[in-house]
């Protein structure tokens, strides 16, 4: 893991501590912060799932660009060669 993900990832991990905290220091009742609590974290397990797919998406098109590339050389230089 490169340091940039690290640094992603305790950002993160940060941020939600900071939003569970912040949530359970509120003055109400258990049963509406653990309501809020669940909608939080599936409204961030869905924005986590997004971002990931977007960024699955992202990188498979890159992929797909750097390997049409790649081709392109190798035959242009099968074709010198020829």
């Amino acid at each position: 893991m490169n340091t940039k993900s690290k640094v992603l990832l305790g950002i993160l991990g940060a941020a939600a501590a900071g939003v569970v905290i912040g949530l359970l220091v509120a003055p109400e009742k258990g049963s509406d912060m653990r309501k809020k609590i669940r909608k939080t974290a599936g409204d961030w397990a869905d924005n986590l799932s997004h971002l990931w797919t977007d960024g699955k998406e992202a990188a498979e098109g890159s992929l797909k660009q750097a390997k049409s590339a790649a081709e392109d050389k190798v035959n242009k230089v099968k074709e010198s060669y020829s």
